[in-house]
């Protein structure tokens, strides 16, 4: 039955689901973010890094509702590729700012002209796409919510999760963490400095494809 499933239910259902993504939000909003590109075609070859595929359409919305953020809260998206989270982070909640961070150049002008196609219907028009190496960027100051869609694994994601929790130290505050397909749930918590705040289950056609694509929210706790 798993063959079966794997081999024909499995494709149909993300057909289907890719096209009512299609036409429900990027042809809405005329935008493109569907693609999915290998690391090779980019350039960005590496260890423990992930190729691009885009996030659910509605998996930030519902880990995260919109009453849980202010004026005052900042989001910024490891490996935001073209731009799908960063463009639903800054239309449906009102953060005072949303940073994008992704390697690819390529795919940051992608996200940079969805970006600009719709920046009068941004609810938050402060958006920055910046190309750099998230093992080399520091966080800035002032980010409230951090969103992964399991960008890297490995000793790469141990790496940048250290430093994350080194920038948290020198400016205390308050910080959540979004973690889409945690592959990596088991290493974060070894790092003694999250608490599991909220899990959803994705919506996929059986159990092991639905755990694979869940999403978790954590608190990172003062060092």
């Amino acid at each position: 039955m798993r063959r079966v499933f794997d081999r024909t239910l499995r494709p149909a259902w993300v057909r289907l689901r890719d096209l009512g993504g299609r036409l429900a939000f990027e042809r809405r909003y005329d935008i493109e973010t569907s693609e999915e590109v290998g690391l090779e075609e980019l350039g960005i070859a590496a260890r423990d890094r992930k190729y691009y595929k885009p996030t659910g359409w509605l998996t930030l919305r519902r880990i995260l509702p919109r009453r849980e953020v202010s004026s005052e809260d900042v989001f910024i998206d490891y490996g935001s590729g073209m731009g799908r989270v960063v463009f639903q982070a800054a239309a449906s909640y009102p953060f005072r700012r949303v940073i994008g961070l992704e390697l690819s150049e390529r795919l940051n002008e992608i996200a940079r002209a969805n970006v600009e196609r719709n920046r009068e219907r941004l609810r938050c028009r402060d958006v920055e796409i910046v190309t750099a190496d998230a093992l080399a960027y520091e966080l800035p100051p002032d980010v409230t919510v951090a969103f992964f869609a399991n960008p890297f694994t490995g000793d790469l994601f141990g790496a940048v999760i250290d430093r994350l929790l080194e920038g948290l130290d020198r400016h205390p505050r308050r910080l959540r963490l979004i973690y889409h397909n945690p592959v990596e749930h088991e290493r974060l918590m070894a790092t003694g400095r999250v608490r599991p705040v909220r899990r959803l289950r994705g919506w996929r056609p059986g159990a092991d494809w639905s755990r694979s694509n869940s999403t978790r929210m954590y608190e990172v706790l003062p060092g």
